[in-house]
């Protein structure tokens, strides 16, 4: 009689599953990798914020020097050459573009209390006008809710002035080290990369091939999102301002920034534009024509300027990239919600290019049932013979 066999045992059982989870070393020096990678940006993201912001400028400005150096220009000349081109739109950014946004944004705070009152009235009047829907209880309700979330929004900005000057000295250290940082990271690449590949494991096929295919979707992403930006706000503020709409160019921005996040920033900046119009004309024809353009605006930002930039490059499900931004935002705030479709796209190369049981990296497996084909020779005419006697040739 046959011995029955022996169930395995728990270490067993999970020494199988490792064993299929990674099954080849490759698929372990990858783990390393993104484990010690994502440790190292959530622990030390506060101290080295500088050098991470000089890591993404740097791979954004590597795509024009990479152009550059393909036409025969020298690596040095052409990492100076765009630096300064990122340096003088730098300048411009802070010396022209800043103050006015600062002034339209001191002027819509002064403006604020009144466009609230003016709301505030316009709800009194609702159960009046509407009475089947909406009670006089239900507007006192929301009026003395406004009311308190305004006091606190009060508070917590007062809160922030205190603290401005501690803001104000990060500011001035991240002016004076990202710049720098991006410099000498664009100049001196090969040597940082030299030094940082002395300390991974010589066989890293699964990593560079993940590396490679992460590298072409994240870097056209970017680079295509910052066309997007400031295309949609180039648009957005001429619009706005030949229309003559009060705050063009803080709603610009807005605007311009709200398609860092993909279905939820277009509609959130929506209601601004909206009511910061509704409060300057009412419901006249202004009110309509900004409505008309600023929805002909996303329109073509979603039907044309999208598919253009991105067609080749974001290939993910629209509830992944809902999940990746609440994940990754709530993670690393403004910066989580940036790269989050990038590290949606990380996740997955890595598990489109994860080794599984029986398919390894950079190897072929045959496919069963399938024997390789004889090749048939062919007979030649008979070989003739010293005495002028054909013979047949020899068989092969």
């Amino acid at each position: 009689m046959a011995t029955p066999t022996p169930a395995p045992s728990l270490s067993q059982i999970v020494l199988r599953w490792l064993r299929r989870l990674f099954p080849t070393p490759q698929a372990v020096a990858l783990t390393l990798l993104l484990v010690v990678g994502f440790l190292a940006v959530v622990m030390l993201a506060d101290m080295l914020m500088p050098v991470f912001a000089a890591l993404v400028i740097a791979y954004l400005l590597e795509g024009p020097v990479s152009a550059m150096t393909r036409r025969g220009i020298p690596r040095l000349v052409a990492v100076v050459l765009v630096f300064v081109a990122f340096m003088a739109l730098l300048l411009f950014t802070v010396i022209a573009l800043l103050p006015l946004l600062y002034q339209q944004l001191a002027q819509l705070a002064q403006q604020l209390p009144a466009m609230v009152t003016q709301g505030l009235a316009l709800l009194d009047r609702l159960p009046q006008r509407y009475p089947e829907f909406i009670s006089q209880t239900q507007i006192d309700e929301l009026i003395a809710t406004v009311r308190q979330e305004f006091i606190l929004l009060g508070q917590r900005l007062l809160t922030y002035s205190y603290s401005s000057v501690v803001n104000l000295i990060a500011i001035v250290v991240y002016v004076i080290l990202v710049p720098l940082l991006v410099f000498f990271f664009l100049k001196d690449k090969e040597r940082i990369l030299a030094w940082f590949q002395q300390y991974l494991p010589k066989d890293i096929h699964l990593t560079a091939q993940v590396w490679r295919h992460v590298d072409a979707q994240i870097g056209n992403y970017i680079r295509g999102k910052v066309i997007e930006i400031l295309i949609v706000f180039g648009a957005s503020f001429l619009t706005f301002s030949l229309l003559k709409l009060n705050y063009a160019l803080l709603l610009a921005v807005l605007v311009g920034l709200s398609v860092i996040i993909p279905y939820i920033g277009a509609t959130v900046v929506t209601f601004p534009v909206l009511i910061v119009a509704y409060f300057q004309w009412g419901l006249s024809d202004p009110f309509w024509y900004v409505t008309i353009a600023y929805f002909v605006i996303q329109a073509l930002d979603g039907m044309v300027l999208v598919p253009l930039l991105f067609a080749e490059v974001v290939n993910l499900h629209p509830v992944a990239i809902i999940v990746a931004i609440l994940f990754f935002g709530g993670l690393w705030g403004f910066w989580g919600v940036f790269f989050a479709i990038p590290l949606a796209t990380l996740v997955e190369a890595v598990l489109s290019a994860w080794p599984r049981e029986g398919r390894y990296v950079g190897h072929s497996k045959k496919k069963p049932g399938r024997t390789p084909r004889r090749t048939k020779h062919r007979r030649g005419p008979p070989a003739p013979k010293a005495d002028g006697v054909s013979r047949p040739p020899a068989a092969p």
